[in-house]
């Protein structure tokens, strides 16, 4: 199988079932680092908590993350500050995870 971060991600506007916990866990194993979790409403999604020396670094690498969520049609949600970033993907219109997630998850992996 093809590298997750060689991938292009697919739009999704709906209309597919989201991964159950088995696909979801089958894909987890080929990106580095990322927990998975449900939100208020029981959807999954997955995050990671990076951290960095100051600020700058913390900035430049949601910089990164923005160009490359722009390329791929696919935003996740990113909130940083003094030597952190954390990363939540997700896709809203299934409510839940499909392989663009762990694309778009696997692309920010090799950022660095």
């Amino acid at each position: 199988m093809k590298d997750l971060a060689d991938k292009k991600c697919v739009p999704c506007e709906g209309g597919i079932p989201a991964f159950d916990i088995n696909e979801i866990h089958k894909y987890l194993k080929k990106i580095d680092g990322w927990d998975v979790l449900k939100d208020k409403e029981k959807n999954y999604y997955i995050e990671k908590n990076f951290k960095f020396n100051n600020y700058v670094e913390s900035e430049k690498f949601v910089i990164s993350v923005g160009k490359i969520a722009e390329t791929e049609g696919h935003h996740p949600d990113i909130v940083f500050g003094w030597g952190y970033a954390k990363i939540k993907i997700s896709t809203h219109a299934i409510k839940g995870l499909a392989e663009s997630d762990f694309v778009l998850a696997a692309k920010i992996d090799k950022i660095n």
